[in-house]
């Protein structure tokens, strides 16, 4: 490792796309931090997270890496075992421990409603994906966000593959085991509840819980502010 500032990766989660973060991005290029928004696959925890390796692997210095939603599962995964890795964000996000997958981590205490909001469809090779249906993305997704922008958001929502939220952690070193890690996540989260998301960043021996009251899982369109403190942490930390 060197004295360089650490570049921030961030990975959208399902239902969602590289653009989400726009507002955080912005932020932190105003504060002169180096960050990259990529496109996560959503086809599989392994395959997604061997795609964020590669893009950690083309970046000089050290790297804090950010997760949204599903995103977590990615991150945790891609960190493993991984030296360029100083500091993981949640941005409410799943911090998964080995063999934990997003469907069961989001049962695990009351509150979600998402599965009730999902439309699935199957795909050629084999299976089915999920997205969020649009007479219930607004609510379901991005309740605190402008309807005209929602629906844009819904437009350009990416689905997700079932067998990518239904596997478990594939490795046996969560990388919050062995990083430093940040949470911040909302109270009103339909997606992942806030009893889950205490009970990730408690085990996870968080450096630091950010809690918006009233914000929706897209927490990082509607509450970009917040997201980029809690990320700027993480940077001034490593």
């Amino acid at each position: 490792m060197t004295d360089r500032k650490p570049t921030v990766v961030l990975v959208h989660g399902a239902f969602a796309e590289s653009a989400s973060w726009a507002g955080v991005v912005q932020r932190l290029q105003e504060r002169s931090v180096d960050v990259v928004a990529i496109a996560n696959p959503l086809r599989s925890v392994s395959g997604d997270a061997a795609y964020v390796r590669d893009v950690i692997a083309t970046i000089d210095g050290p790297v804090v890496l950010v997760g949204h939603s599903y995103g977590g599962m990615v991150i945790t995964e891609a960190a493993s075992r991984n030296d360029k890795v100083v500091g993981l964000v949640y941005v409410c996000a799943f911090a998964p421990a080995t063999g934990e997958s997003a469907f069961e981590l989001s049962t695990r205490f009351p509150g979600s409603t998402l599965g009730q909001a999902l439309a699935a469809y199957p795909i050629a090779s084999g299976g089915q994906e999920l997205a969020i249906r649009p007479d219930a993305f607004h609510h379901q997704f991005a309740a605190d966000v402008a309807s005209a922008r929602a629906a844009v958001m819904c437009a350009t929502q990416r689905p997700v593959t079932e067998i990518a939220l239904t596997t478990g952690l594939p490795t046996d070193a969560p990388a919050w085991s062995s990083v430093p890690a940040w949470f911040v996540f909302s109270d009103a989260d339909l997606c992942i509840p806030a009893a889950l998301q205490h009970f990730m960043a408690n085990r996870a021996g968080a450096k630091g819980i950010r809690e918006v009251p009233g914000a929706s899982h897209a927490i990082s369109v509607s509450q970009p502010d917040a997201v980029t403190a809690s990320i700027l942490e993480a940077v001034d930390a490593a």
